[in-house]
């Protein structure tokens, strides 16, 4: 997509957003949007592109830190519960609970049994979310070895990106295939009808944004007016994307 033609999407794009949102707040809609992927996989760009326009006041990013004592000795999804949305709120999780099927049990954060708890509690929680009222989305952003390399790269030659630099981008690539076990896992046991994961090829930076704002304004809003997303860029999970290469191995 070059510059131009991405500039037009994403104006249209944004547009039918702050639409959307303006409804939303009149009609009360709660709205939860998880972005998961691997580090460089574009989450923090997607999310600048989302909110650009959208209201301060009815839109939330949240990007936690790593708990703290007391945090750790609470119901794992306390936590994040308190960040849900009330009546015509959007909340952006940057990363979410999903942190306990990827880094912390790759990085030895959490121990198996922790971890298989979660796979097995998350279904019925994000049921729970859903019969309250919630709309939950779920974004898995993909991104291929090689590029992440570049990107990492990146982050640590350029100044302006270095608050991205994380003690964790060291062993992204080390541990990769343990990263893709684990998200295989994580995909396989927490996929749903009542929530789905949704897979965003994001080699291509402008596409994966494009595409992933299409998905939602045709989820979010009643109109449509969006284009729908490219099937080659944004597709609902299915085990069969761990093997056909859809999802990078």
């Amino acid at each position: 997509m070059d510059h131009h033609a991405y500039k037009h999407h994403l104006r249209d794009l944004q547009l039918d957003l702050v639409q959307w949102q303006t409804k939303a707040i009149a009609d009360g809609r709660k709205v939860v949007v998880v972005l998961e992927g691997r580090d460089g996989a574009g989450k923090d760009g997607s999310i600048k592109r989302i909110t650009e326009h959208l209201s301060t006041r009815a839109t939330r990013v949240v990007a936690l830190p790593k708990p703290s004592d007391r945090e750790r000795s609470l119901w794992f999804f306390q936590r994040y519960v308190r960040h849900l949305p009330a009546c015509g709120e959007l909340v952006i999780f940057n990363r979410s609970w999903y942190n306990r099927a990827g880094v912390e049990p790759v990085m030895g954060f959490c121990t198996e049994q922790e971890h298989q708890d979660f796979l097995r509690d998350t279904p019925a929680f994000e049921r729970m979310l859903t019969e309250a009222g919630i709309v939950l989305l779920k974004y898995w952003l993909d991104i291929s070895k090689e590029e992440q390399a570049k990107r990492l790269d990146t982050r640590r030659t350029d100044p302006l990106k270095s608050l991205k630099v994380s003690d964790l981008d060291g062993v992204a690539q080390k541990k990769w295939k343990a990263y893709s076990a684990a998200r295989n896992e994580m995909l396989t046991r927490t996929h749903t009808d009542t929530a789905p994961w949704w897979c965003v090829a994001t080699d291509h930076k402008k596409d994966a944004r494009i595409n992933l704002m299409r998905h939602l304004v045709h989820h979010l809003s009643s109109d449509g007016a969006a284009d729908r997303p490219d099937h080659d860029v944004l597709f609902r999970f299915e085990p069969e994307a761990i093997a056909d290469g859809r999802l990078a191995k």
